[in-house]
């Protein structure tokens, strides 16, 4: 039993080091992806997970919170200093378990929700069919303009006047412009209906001031803190202070069980770390370096969705580019070290695990220290084997070009 229990643990400490090694060899253009800091990773897989601490701080179910008490009371007071906002829960274990507390907190089962369709760029728990939050809500959507595919507020405000949602949804997973949280403000009050600001993927570029916030116009705001915050794995409710005693009955007991203080640990350096000047020009780092890549690619011809990119993401319509599926495209590039996700358009015709696009994102690679010049370098790599997917040649020459960057920006770097 202990040579097989020896055997197993060599095997998991294996494929730890390889995926340690794959994460050290390719280029993560993933939006959803970064890389956080030693001591983010430190507070994550702290002994800090080892206490239990159902409740909130003042009301645990379990003794000898004192200390994760003051743990928690520190991270609600940094979110709501980085993000100006009167109330935050910190414990959400994930953006999809934040949203589906917020639902639960303001909607009844069989309320109307009014969301951008997944295919535009919202996401699963915006109403999906396959997610919780198109089984137990009445779900309509709004779309992105067929001609410009940017949000067309007033075709948005007649939906939400016909439909008459309790709860419309803003922020999205895959759009790469700005979104007028103003106009939203707008049609909600038309209709008296909640606004939920999902800034998942754009709560570090609000943060830095370098992205609309919507603290002035939504009732909720929910994000993660692994992507472009830069933090641990986890999510964050903020809301207007009244709706706070509905939103922590939500998350506990409504929603989770006990929460993970090692990750609130972290989430509390994530945000210590946001509110430093460096990281605004970390962000507009990630700004500059996801345009570059999209005027690479429109220089070339290459249908860029929306027009381009305001945000750290931009989506690449592949199928009538390079006659490439998203799926395609995605694991040709896997082949030469660049990652990136294939992704639904709008209106797409193809099937979500196949997809007519890809997503690309600057987040993870400026974190590593790359550059403009850096980035529309990779947009031409990309650009030039989605161009010739079947030349040997320049797949090795690619390959090549791939391993020349990894071993200049990752090779100093521990984690």
């Amino acid at each position: 039993m202990e040579k097989k229990s020896n055997s197993a643990e060599k095997i998991l400490l294996n494929y730890y080091q390889k995926e340690r090694k794959r994460q050290k060899s390719t280029l993560n253009l993933i939006a959803s992806e970064n890389y956080p800091s030693k001591k983010v990773l430190f507070y994550g897989g702290s002994l800090l997970m080892n206490k239990y601490a159902e409740g909130y701080p003042g009301s645990r179910y379990y003794q000898g919170c004192q200390y994760i008490d003051k743990i928690e009371e520190l991270t609600i007071d940094l979110a709501k200093k980085l993000f100006k906002f009167e109330y935050a829960n910190v414990q959400p274990h994930s953006g999809s378990q934040a949203n589906q507390a917020v639902y639960l907190a303001l909607l009844k089962p069989g309320d109307k929700i009014l969301s951008l369709n997944l295919l535009a760029g919202g996401h699963l728990t915006h109403g999906a069919k396959v997610n919780f939050s198109g089984t137990f809500y009445q779900v309509h959507y709004y779309n992105l303009n067929p001609f410009t595919q940017k949000l067309d507020y007033e075709e948005i405000s007649k939906i939400a006047q016909e439909v008459k949602p309790k709860l419309i949804v803003t922020g999205y997973s895959a759009y790469s412009l700005k979104i007028d949280f103003a106009k939203f403000r707008q049609i909600a009050d038309r209709i008296s209906a909640y606004l939920l600001a999902d800034i998942a993927h754009t709560a570090g570029l609000v943060a830095a001031d370098l992205f609309p916030n919507p603290i002035n116009y939504a009732d909720v705001i929910t994000f993660t803190t692994h992507k472009t915050l830069r933090g641990p794995r986890g999510a964050v409710i903020l809301a207007k202070k009244e709706l706070g005693a509905k939103i922590d009955k939500a998350v506990f007991p409504g929603n989770q069980g006990g929460p993970n203080p090692a990750i609130i640990a972290a989430k509390a350096q994530c945000f210590l770390e946001a509110l430093q000047p460096e990281f605004r020009e970390y962000q507009k780092k990630v700004l500059k370096n996801a345009k570059a890549m999209a005027d690479y690619f429109q220089k070339k011809g290459v249908k860029v969705i929306s027009g381009g990119t305001e945000t750290h993401l931009l989506l690449i319509d592949t199928k009538n580019s390079y006659n490439l599926t998203g799926k395609e495209a995605a694991e040709k590039l896997e082949k030469i070290g660049v990652i990136c996700n294939k992704n639904m358009l709008p209106y797409d015709s193809e099937k979500p695990w196949i997809t007519s696009g890809i997503r690309l994102g600057s987040p993870a690679l400026t974190t590593r220290g790359l550059g403009e010049k850096e980035f529309k370098e990779i947009a031409q790599i990309i650009h030039n084997i989605l161009q010739n997917p079947s030349d040997p040649k320049l797949k090795k020459a690619s390959k090549s070009k791939v391993e020349i960057l990894v071993k200049k920006f990752f090779q100093s770097q521990k984690h």
